[in-house]
């Protein structure tokens, strides 16, 4: 994906994740350090809400949202696992929100998921 020049200083900057997980500690830290404000929004402490989950699942698609890599995921019932579709994703990962592949960065008119130096430098235009 390119991502260069999808970044307006002028639309606030959201964070989304759990503040516990080190690639959320790993991006905060790079935003912060590159001077870039934004807010954080915990999914845990602050909630999920379901239009927004499903208008990002529309927008990138429920498979990249859904962290298969996850503690979470490996705990699934297997049965769970091997009907999972659009609805039943949506429903883990409002119940279960660590399932998220974080983070998500909210950029107003697009959403970026996963952290790579490389790629908040691109969005950033660094």
């Amino acid at each position: 994906m390119n991502y260069s020049a999808i970044f307006n200083p002028e639309i606030a900057v959201t964070l989304y994740g759990i503040k516990t997980c080190d690639t959320i500690r790993k991006a905060r830290r790079w935003l912060t350090n590159q001077g870039i404000e934004f807010t954080f929004h915990d999914f845990r402490s602050d909630g999920l809400d379901k239009s927004q989950l499903s208008q990002w699942a529309d927008e990138l698609g429920w498979e990249l949202l859904l962290n298969k890599r996850s503690t979470t995921w490996r705990n699934l019932d297997p049965d769970v696992k091997e009907s999972m579709g659009p609805q039943i994703a949506l429903d883990i990962m409002l119940d279960q929100p660590a399932i998220i592949k974080r983070p998500v960065l909210d950029l107003g008119s697009k959403r970026v998921v996963g952290f790579s130096e490389q790629n908040y430098r691109a969005v950033f235009a660094l």
